[in-house]
């Protein structure tokens, strides 16, 4: 299983690294990549992915959905200049929206732990939450030495 999440990680990231005239990632390489570190970093048996994934791609299902949302609704409003050109009042509101946001991803979360714990060890879920955040660091590391690279 390690051997096939290592193999999958490394033919998305040459796919992820060849874009060509500097397109936005593609989400399915992402995913594909995500995927791929989950696996190795959680070490799962077959069994365990079997029942895994169903679980784990609606919470992260939801989660893209309820992001999409908020970037559409808030887009320009949370940058420098949009923020400047907020009344206090849209500004309260932009606050009680935020606050909607991330109490909704909370619930996600909480959502996800319930139904894990019927299918993982709770060594492997708070893995789990590691290797997201390894991911995410990893990700932002890469845009990190592009733009340098880009410099």
């Amino acid at each position: 299983m390690k051997k096939i999440a290592i193999l999958v990680l490394l033919i998305s990231s040459g796919l992820f690294a060849q874009r060509p005239n500097g397109q936005k990632p593609n989400h399915e390489k992402i995913k594909a990549l995500k995927t791929a570190h989950i696996t190795d970093q959680l070490d799962l048996t077959s069994s365990e992915a079997e029942k895994f994934w169903p679980v784990f791609n609606e919470y992260d299902k939801k989660i893209m959905a309820l992001r999409k949302k908020d970037r559409i609704e808030f887009k320009g409003k949370l940058r420098n200049d949009g923020i400047d050109a907020l009344t206090d009042e849209e500004a309260n509101i932009l606050i009680d929206k935020i606050l909607v946001m991330k109490t909704s991803e909370l619930e996600y979360r909480k959502e996800l732990v319930v139904n894990l714990k019927d299918v993982l060890p709770p060594q492997k879920i708070i893995k789990l939450y590691k290797a997201e955040e390894s991911f995410k660091r990893m990700l932002l590391d890469r845009l990190k030495e592009r733009r340098e690279k880009k410099d």
